[in-house]
């Protein structure tokens, strides 16, 4: 679907050549991007407005803006994995939009409206009277014979009746200049959120050029798509849940991105739970139900019972909850049929029958092999053809998980191939090679053509089909690509559609007389507040490991100096590191060695970039619920100690990159107190601090304040608790035993002893939600009241190591109980018994 440069007069190639000045110097174009030129030969007028105004911009401002871009991709966390992959890669975005002018976009959305419209016909007839089929309109082998025709969802009609509420389709332009369908996604379409994201990074780096460009805003497509499924639900408060795979799914940043913005809940499968027909999200309150969900996995996988038996992701009994009308699924189970190139074939057929129109967009000429006539075509003309699996597999008996084209196989496999399909032909499909249209990009100081497919859009509601004003584009790495997906050498590239006219701003936050102002907090997963928990406990141990780390690197300093007696602090910080599995055995006998390791040597679990990799594991669960400032600082954290050192450090590097790293925490906690609203989510993050703080405080008095501790010992548990001045100001002789434990243990104003911690754990249980309405103390409030009484009743002369490691025991009770009561997961999960029944 390219076209090669026409006879430009010279006029034109002086017009589409300015984008050749963007750099210092005139460095001509390699070829001219497709999308330059309109029908006419003539370069494209917005086009040249575009870069007349991207030619203000110095090389140098221009170079600034494009780092800052990827910048704020990075710190944002921005990111995707491809198929396989078992880290996220950093999204990459395309720093030049692709740029569509107001009348070509209405025929653009005019055609994605037509197609959805039908779509959701053929749908609504496959799975309900099969009027198509008995007519022969469609084959019903085509239909069947699909792994994404679900037979159990053959009669039920969803609530609403409805089976798509968002739909996209991937198109590209033709040689005549008119955009052709290259697929349809009816399954799950992803990309929505990442248009989003690439609006946000490109717009903030380019806000003039944005603004004066007059480009059409994409929040009224998403306030529109949310109020469609606001109107499926039966209540008028509905909980809508976004239903992801889990964080190692490719697109899970997306996810996570879309139902922060759309204040959406996400859970996985195990938070959701069948009851009386209906599904239910297992929370910290019991359970609530979930009126709509808005899946993001396939449909096979969506109920274990009577679909995929293997499947971890899905509800066991959502079929049942369908057909008693108990839940609405976004998109209907099923709908991945039409995503099937068999389907494709029959499409502007189909459109004739059910809409008495043609196709406004046709989509790519597509024959189904498992009709005689199309088989043998598809055949004869192999090598001017490409031959996919018909229901969107791999093409079988070959290895490419891409469709293959005829005219690049040898004769051997041209001749297996159509034995294969005269034995099969169902499974076979034989479509036009797409030869894609080119788009600008930034490469190297310049712009050169690439190939792109284009996602647009459609969200259902409840005044019909809403198109986003935009897409997600995907941008080839070759010059010659045939199909676009998101791997090596990909980027994508904003989507601006030109209004005629100045662009209203639109938010998506509703306005103060359009809103019932409400103080009630959200509801909190079992699986959120589990990881909100251990991101608490992870930051705090990261800290006291880092805290030992840099008291010992500041010991290292002053006995060097000759400062202090400093031989036995170092050396029961040095087993301590040992012991709490920071760094290995080994290194005992060389403190600098032992720092380097302890705090970058990812060979044991306790080493400071060990225990901040769990800790940004466990955010990574939970991104809809952090900050950006948060999720950059704790990406920060995790930058600066996952690095390779060869050898011991030396002593002041070793205190400075541990002091550095303990501020970036305090920034996390600093963040965490004033910007976390105090609802139950930072109630039980903060709980999760609080509890691993008074174990660590304890493990301090242990080993530093035992009964016969000398004064560097107590010295050194004072640095480590962060009490020096405090001590110093309140006791004008120096340390001594008592005073010290006190101080650290029993003293209910210093915020680092666990009379503090536990303090603060008790306010924190007491607010958090019941399961019964009994009266009764829950067994998290129960544990924490009885060790209050032991702490506030202990005295410092009575208090000994035994005594400390029982408060310490007490607490990693209590960890575990908060985990048996809070994180309700498994079939044995505790229901809701009040007297409001489930909400």
């Amino acid at each position: 679907m390219s076209r090669s440069a026409p006879n430009l007069a010279k006029e034109d190639l002086d017009a589409a050549g300015r984008v050749a000045k963007l750099a210092s110097g005139y460095t001509p174009l390699p070829g001219i991007p497709d999308e330059f030129i309109g029908a006419d030969g003539r370069p494209r007028a917005h086009w040249l407005r575009f870069l007349d105004k991207l030619m203000e911009f110095s090389a140098v401002d221009m170079s600034r803006r494009f780092a800052t871009a990827d910048r704020h991709i990075r710190d944002t966390g921005v990111s995707y994995r491809a198929y396989g992959d078992t880290s996220e890669r950093a999204w990459p975005l395309s720093h030049v939009p692709l740029l569509i002018e107001a009348g070509e976009w209405r025929e653009i959305a005019q055609g994605i409206q037509q197609r959805a419209r039908l779509l959701e016909l053929v749908l609504a007839d496959i799975y309900g009277e099969g009027r198509l089929i008995a007519a022969r309109d469609l084959p019903a082998a085509a239909v069947t014979g699909s792994p994404e025709f679900l037979h159990p969802m053959h009669g039920i009609k969803p609530p609403g009746g409805k089976f798509l509420h968002i739909y996209a389709a991937d198109i590209g332009r033709g040689p005549d200049g008119r955009w052709w369908v290259l697929g349809d996604r009816s399954q799950a379409p992803s990309g929505a959120g990442y248009a989003l994201a690439n609006r946000l990074v490109l717009a903030r780096a380019f806000p003039a050029l944005y603004r004066d460009m007059n480009v059409e805003r994409l929040a009224p497509f998403f306030e529109a798509f949310r109020l469609g499924l606001t109107s499926m639900a039966q209540r008028s408060n509905p909980r809508i849940c976004l239903l992801t795979p889990g964080p190692f799914n490719e697109t899970y940043f997306e996810q996570a991105y879309l139902a922060r913005y759309l204040g959406l809940l996400l859970v996985e499968g195990g938070d959701l739970t069948m009851r009386d027909g209906k599904v239910h999200v297992r929370t910290i309150d019991g359970l609530k139900r979930a009126d709509v969900i808005w899946r993001r996995i396939d449909s096979d996988f969506a109920d274990p019972l009577e679909l995929n038996a293997r499947s971890r992701l899905g509800v066991p009994g959502l079929i049942d909850a369908l057909r008693e009308g108990g839940v609405v699924i976004a998109n209907a189970l099923g709908s991945g049929v039409l995503e099937a190139p068999a389907m494709m074939s029959f499409m502007p057929k189909l459109c004739r029958t059910l809409l008495g129109e043609d196709l406004r967009l046709p989509n790519i000429a597509t024959w189904w092999c498992g009709q005689d006539k199309a088989r043998r075509s598809v055949i004869a003309d192999m090598d001017e053809l490409a031959i996919a699996g018909a229901y969107g597999n791999p093409v079988p008996g070959f290895a490419s998980s891409q469709p293959l084209i005829g005219a690049a196989l040898t004769a051997e496999d041209k001749h297996r191939l159509a034995e294969a399909m005269t034995e099969r032909g169902v499974d076979y499909a034989g479509q036009e090679v797409v030869n894609l249209s080119t788009t600008p990009v930034w490469y190297e100081g310049r712009l050169e053509p690439r190939p792109f497919v284009l996602r647009v859009y459609a969200a259902h509601t409840p005044r019909g089909w809403k198109i986003m004003p935009g897409g997600f584009c995907r941008i080839s790495g070759r010059t010659d690509a045939r199909a676009v997906s998101m791997g090596e050498g990909v980027h994508s590239a904003d989507v601006w559609v030109l209004a005629d006219k100045p662009v209203e701003m639109v938010s998506l936050l509703p306005t103060g007389e359009t809103v019932r102002i409400r103080r009630i907090m959200g509801t909190l997963p079992s699986r959120a507040a589990d990881n909100l928990f251990w991101l608490g406990r992870y930051l705090e141990r990261s800290e006291a490991t880092l805290r030992l780390i840099r008291c010992l690197a500041g010991r290292m300093i002053e006995s060097g100096a000759g400062t202090t007696n400093s031989g036995s602090g170092v050396s029961k910080l040095t087993s301590l590191l040992v012991a709490w599995h920071a760094a290995p055995l080994d290194t005992s006998s060389n403190p600098m060695a032992l720092i380097a390791s302890a705090l970058h040597g990812d060979e044991d679990y306790g080493s400071a970039v060990s225990l901040v990799r769990d800790a940004r594991r466990a955010a990574s669960f939970i991104r809809e619920r952090l900050s950006t400032d948060t999720w950059r600082l704790i990406g920060d954290l995790n930058r600066a100690l996952a690095i390779d050192v060869h050898g011991p450090l030396a002593e002041a590097e070793a205190f400075e990159r541990a002091d550095a790293a303990l501020r970036t925490i305090a920034a996390i906690s600093g963040l965490a107190q004033e910007n976390m609203n105090r609802g139950a989510g930072w109630r039980i993050f903060d709980t999760g601090r609080r509890i691993e703080r008074g174990i660590n405080t304890c493990r301090f008095a242990r080993h530093f304040a035992s009964g016969d501790a000398p004064a560097v010992d107590l010295d050194v548990l004072l640095d480590l608790v962060d009490s020096q001045i405090t001590y110093r100001s309140r006791y004008l002789m120096g340390v001594a035993l008592n005073p010290v434990r006190d101080m650290v243990v029993l003293d209910p104003f210093n915020p680092r002893s666990v009379a503090f911690q536990v303090e603060k754990i008790d306010k924190h249980l007491e607010t958090l939600p019941l399961l019964s309405d009994d009266g009764m103390l829950e067994t998290p409030r129960r544990l924490i009241l009885q060790l209050a009484a032991e702490v506030a009743t202990a005295t410092a002369q009575s208090l000994d190591n035994e005594k400390i490691l029982g408060f310490e025991q007490s607490l990693l009770g209590l960890a575990d109980a908060i985990a048996a009561r809070y994180f309700l997961q498994g079939p044995h999960v505790a229901r809701a018994d009040k007297s409001s029944g489930l909400a």
